[in-house]
């Protein structure tokens, strides 16, 4: 299933990706820190909600209360949530 996840409180503004099960993949940020945020996406592809949110959530950017990495273990987790309601 392709999802979009509108962030908020970060200079990305939306995050693209694929989740399968809890296997999360393609993942592309609009906006943001370039560099960072292909790496992070890099780094990501293929690996399970759970381990991403491990190492990614509650990371916060400078005084803000989140980040691109913080805001895409939400969207994992709603991502998946969502798919398994669709499956129930």
């Amino acid at each position: 299933m392709n999802y979009v996840y509108k962030t908020s409180g970060t200079c990305s503004s939306e995050i693209h990706f694929d989740i399968n099960g809890d296997v999360v993949s393609n993942v592309s940020f609009t906006g943001g820190c370039n560099g960072n945020l292909q790496a992070v996406s890099r780094l990501v592809d293929g690996q399970t909600v759970d381990w991403i949110e491990s190492k990614v959530k509650g990371i916060k950017c400078g005084f803000k209360p989140t980040s691109c990495g913080d805001q895409l273990a939400k969207a994992v987790r709603e991502a998946y949530e969502a798919e398994q309601k669709q499956m129930a």
